[in-house]
This record gives C-alpha cells, sequence and structure tokens, in this order.
C-alpha cells in the first residue's frame, strides 16, 4: 500500500517533540542529582520525621505541620520525571504514526528497532524507578536511551516506507517486536548494575554515596533481568521459527543468530550467579554490564559492519 506521507511527516515531529521533552527532562533528573550531591554531604543521614506533637524519640524530629518544604532539586526531579513521561507519550506516537502511514509493524528497521527498544526500556525504568528513593537514578538510565535516539534519527533515520520483501511475514510482528522489548528492558537492568558497581566502588565519595542504595540496585538490575530473559529466549526462538519459513532452517549461525545465543547464555549465567550462594554480587553484575555491552555489539556492529542474513537496517 502507499505510504502516508502526512502520517510520516507527523511522526518526525512527534520524534522531535520526545527528543526535546527527554532533553529537558534529563537536565532536570541532573540538577535533582547535583544538587543531592552538593547539600548532602557523605555520611549524612535523613532523620526520621514523625507528626507534631507525637511522642519524641532520640534522633527524631518533629515535622512540621504543612509539612517539610520541597527542595529546588526535588522539584526539578518531579518536573524532569513529568516531561519524561510526556517524551514517552511522543515516543510512543512515533511508532503509531509510522505503522498507520506505511500499513505495517513500525519495527521494519534499525531506526523504528531502536525507536522501540527505547521505548521499552524507558517505560520499564520509569515504573521501577518512580519512587523518591530511586528516581535520582532514572538521569543515568535516560542519558543512554537519549544518546541511542540520537544516533538513530542522526545517522540511522529511514524515511517511512514498506518493508523489503523478506520481511513481509507476520512473525515481524512478533519476533521483532518482543526481542526489541527485551532489549530495551536489558538496558534498565545493565544500567542499574552498572551504578550497583559504583556504588560499591566508591561508595566513601560524596557523589558514589548519593546513588541509591547498592541492595535497590541490584535489586532493580535483577528483577529487569528476569522479565527480559524469558522474553528474549522466546524471540529467539520464534526467529528460528521465522528461519525455517524463509529460508528452510531452524539455525544457520548467521553472525546475528550467533551473538544472540552468546548473549543469551551471558544472562543465563548472571541470573544463575546472582541466585547462587557464596557469588558475589560484584561479580554476578559484572556479568550483566558484560551481557548488555555484548547486545549493543549485536545491534550496532552485527548490523552494519558484518553482512548476514540479517542485514535489514534500512540503511543504504
Amino acid at each position: 500500500m502507499p505510504v502516508n506521507e502526512t502520517l510520516a511527516g507527523y511522526a518526525g515531529v512527534a520524534f522531535g517533540a520526545a527528543l526535546t521533552c527527554y532533553v529537558v527532562a534529563f537536565a532536570a533528573l541532573l540538577f535533582e542529582w547535583a544538587r543531592a550531591v552538593k547539600e548532602q554531604p557523605a555520611g549524612h543521614e535523613a532523620k526520621e520525621l514523625v507528626p507534631a506533637g507525637a511522642p519524641q524519640r532520640p534522633g527524631v524530629v518533629s515535622a512540621p505541620n504543612a509539612g517539610p518544604a520541597r527542595t529546588a532539586g526535588e522539584r526539578a526531579g518531579r518536573a524532569g520525571f513529568a516531561a519524561m513521561i510526556l517524551g514517552w507519550l511522543f515516543h510512543v506516537l512515533v511508532l503509531l504514526l509510522r505503522g498507520f502511514a506505511a500499513g505495517r509493524p513500525p519495527w521494519g528497521n534499525m531506526f523504528e528497532y531502536i525507536t522501540l527498544a527505547t521505548a521499552a526500556g524507558l517505560l520499564a525504568a520509569m515504573v521501577l524507578l518512580r519512587s523518591d528513593a530511586t528516581r535520582r537514578s532514572l538521569v543515568f538510565a535516560l542519558g543512554p536511551a537519549v544518546v541511542l535516539l540520537y544516533v538513530a534519527g542522526k545517522w540511522l533515520y529511514t524515511p517511512t516506507a514498506p518493508v523489503v520483501p523478506a520481511l513481509k511475514s507476520y512473525w515481524l510482528a512478533i519476533h521483532v517486536s518482543i526481542i526489541s522489548t527485551a532489549t530495551g528492558v536489558f538496558l534498565v537492568s545493565g544500567v542499574a548494575s552498572a551504578l550497583y558497581l559504583a556504588r560499591e566502588r566508591f561508595h566513601n565519595t560524596t557523589w558514589g554515596s548519593r546513588l541509591p542504595a547498592g541492595e535497590a540496585l541490584d535489586r532493580v538490575a535483577y528483577q529487569s533481568a528476569v522479565f527480559a530473559f524469558p522474553l528474549f529466549g522466546i524471540g529467539v526462538i520464534c526467529g528460528a521459527i521465522w528461519a525455517e519459513s524463509a529460508w528452510g532452517r531452524f539455525w544457520g549461525w548467521d553472525p546475528k543468530e550467533t551473538i544472540s545465543f552468546v548473549v543469551w547464555v551471558i544472562y543465563a549465567a548472571y541470573l544463575h550467579a546472582r541466585a547462587t550462594a557464596g557469588w558475589k554480587e560484584q561479580r554476578a553484575a559484572l556479568i550483566n554490564v558484560v551481557g548488555f555491552g555484548m547486545l549493543l555489539f549485536n545491534l550496532f556492529y552485527v548490523n552494519l559492519v558484518q553482512s548476514g542474513l540479517h542485514s535489514y537496517t534500512g540503511l543504504n
């Protein structure tokens, strides 16, 4: 079917709006984190607040009747979170408009794949890191997503168009959507593990001590990996079924297939290490970071440099 150029144009506008909102959100969340580092010296512990008039305990202060006033950093963080939500809505609108414009699932090239993966990752980040205790970590998840979106829009952008004949299959809607969603959630897991390692290594420094507690970061990394790992495995299986119908074999050790299998093994090792008594959490977290690095290698090097049967970037 012919492409609806009007909807395709609106998709481009929505992409710019999403990226703008994300940049604003990143600046606000970064300001919140920087103010936290400046205002709360390392080793300082917030005191527990109790209602006015309640019996006092040592080390506890009474909360004023009107409630504690939010600091400039907290107000900026809340505004940044709101801007992030608005950006995500524009983000999803990009996919919807491109899909309706071309009459197909909107993940038929690298630009759309990255757009879908970052949308899934940022949704997971907003859900898992939405509390006041962990919201400052959002800036570290939003930063890589903004970079990926900028790279996609600057160098990997592909005009809305029908997919190549090899991708005209209902498996496109199933296989690619599952893999890209898992990739986005793995981004959150990788960032959380990287922050966990930074917290453990630099906990004695001012900025390191202002990161969320190591237990919270490790829990976010594990929860997101537990969700994404079976999705990724299902996506690989769906890809094998599609390969059998398209190429006459389930597995052919194509570069994309090989690296995907390596990624799956690495994440299986992470989950096993994380659940095994006697393993240090730092080692498991390092495996998780390596796994996400391999995902990025699979996304960029295998698609853009290594030729293979999966080279459907949409780029000339």
